[in-house]
């Protein structure tokens, strides 16, 4: 009671003091006596200052046993002045856009082809989107959902009339075009849209070497020569090679053999020239009877193709043990009925961007589905469009599926059995991909069909 009685005394010195005091050095705005029944919230609402300024002015109200009473003397502080605000810089509001990730929705997938029926181009082209829609199809078991548009651009229509569908610069995938004199106006255009672009067909792209959208699958025939030259390097060095002109004036596998005989001679190794027109015996002086003899025609005709058969039975025939392998060219899968024993009996290979395995079971149920969907046989040439369309779809949709827009084509990014065009893309220097991808089938001479991948 005594120590209650003392602490009002000095309050009241306190106040007496602070009012003989300048105004700038009073530290306590007033002293408040307790009335029954008031609580510390209420002074403090009284004055205008918070509960915690109250309390720092009285530091026994912060004591555990502290109570308030009727009578008793409390200092009250001024109330804090609130800090002058400083405005924050002024900042540009910022676009909040939602992440659009290909993972996490329906891949947008655009097509600008020919599609019509007034002629061969558009009739093939048709069939290689009725191939993307069976792959898109195929993709609904794995989870992965398309929205496809398609357009047909004819050899003289505008890309500018296509693309300026909206739907267009909403495509995270073009296939297209087929005519080469379309290129530069869709590599703008999917440049400016961060849109992938894949080149199904045309080789003559100059955007390739600028455009990192670009995907083109087949590559010019000087780019094919060097990279089937190096593989056949590869394959047959140390070998005997035997060059036969077979007198076509149409030929255009010139470039090849002159390839051909230029590594053959910067890497030291020996080969003959020989023609079909020569005779039995100097037809024979040409071989090796140590070595084995690979044997490359100027040509890629069936019937020079024929004839050379026939001289090379005639060969083994009075040389059994020779031993022969014959190389050829793509051309000839055109006509492996006619000369399939042939190909078997002098383990021909032949360098391909494609193979369709007649005998394979997947190739065999997409034939049926094709017939079965839309009421027509693929046509019967090579590549067979319809797969090649599907192979195409498959990869990039699983590839879009997987790794969104980082998604490149590199070997190794996802396992896919291509049923007929295998797809290997690699980045020409600061542009676009090129598929890469080549590979020798081996028609072996126990009668079996293997491919060789490089």
């Amino acid at each position: 009671m005594k120590r209650l009685q003392l602490r009002n005394i000095l309050l009241l010195l306190a106040l007496m003091l602070a009012t003989q005091l300048p105004a700038q050095t009073t530290k306590w705005r007033d002293i408040h006596k307790v009335k029954k029944k008031e609580t510390i919230f209420g002074i403090a609402r009284e004055y205008g200052i918070t509960v915690e300024d109250l309390m720092t002015a009285n530091p026994e109200m912060k004591q555990p046993d502290y109570q308030l009473k009727k009578g008793d003397y409390v200092f009250i502080p001024f109330a804090k002045e609130p800090q002058p605000q400083v405005p924050e810089p002024k900042q540009t509001p910022v676009q909040q856009t939602p992440v659009d990730d290909v993972r996490q929705r329906a891949i947008r997938l655009g097509v600008m082809l020919p599609l019509h029926d007034e002629n061969g181009d558009g009739r093939r082209m048709i069939e290689y989107y009725r191939g993307v829609l069976m792959a898109c199809d195929s993709m609904r078991s794995e989870g992965i959902s398309v929205d496809v548009h398609a357009w047909n651009l004819a050899e003289n229509g505008s890309v500018e009339v296509v693309t300026a569908d909206p739907a267009a610069a909403r495509c995270d995938l073009i296939i297209g075009p087929l005519y080469s004199k379309q290129m530069p106006a869709l590599s703008k255009f999917t440049e400016k849209h961060d849109i992938m672009l894949l080149i199904p067909f045309s080789i003559n792209t100059p955007e390739l070497y600028s455009n990192r959208h670009i995907f083109q699958v087949y590559q010019t025939q000087n780019d094919q020569n060097e990279q089937t030259v190096r593989h056949f390097m590869r394959l047959f060095g140390g070998q005997h090679v035997v060059i036969v002109d077979c007198n076509d004036s149409t030929s255009t596998k010139g470039p090849f053999t002159a390839s051909l005989r230029r590594a053959l001679e910067t890497q030291g190794t020996e080969y003959n020239l020989t023609s079909q027109k020569t005779s039995e015996e100097q037809f024979q002086k040409a071989f090796s009877a140590t070595k084995n003899n690979v044997v490359v025609l100027n040509t890629g005709r069936s019937k020079e193709l024929g004839v050379t058969f026939a001289k090379l039975n005639g060969l083994k025939n009075t040389n059994p043990n020779m031993q022969i392998t014959v190389f050829g060219y793509t051309d000839w899968l055109l006509y492996t009925n006619a000369h399939l024993e042939n190909l078997y009996k002098f383990s021909t290979y032949i360098p391909t961007p494609f193979y369709t395995n007649q005998f394979s079971p997947l190739t065999n149920r997409l034939q049926r589905l094709y017939r079965q969907h839309f009421h027509v046989d693929m046509q019967p040439v090579i590549p067979r469009f319809a797969l090649t369309g599907f192979d195409h779809a498959v990869f990039f949709l699983r590839g879009l599926h997987k790794y969104g827009k980082t998604f490149n084509g590199a070997a190794g990014m996802f396992g896919y059995q291509p049923v007929q065009t295998p797809l290997q893309f690699e980045r020409i220097a600061n542009g676009g991909s090129q598929n890469r991808f080549v590979m020798f089938v081996h028609y072996t001479p126990d009668h079996r069909i293997e491919t060789v991948k490089f």
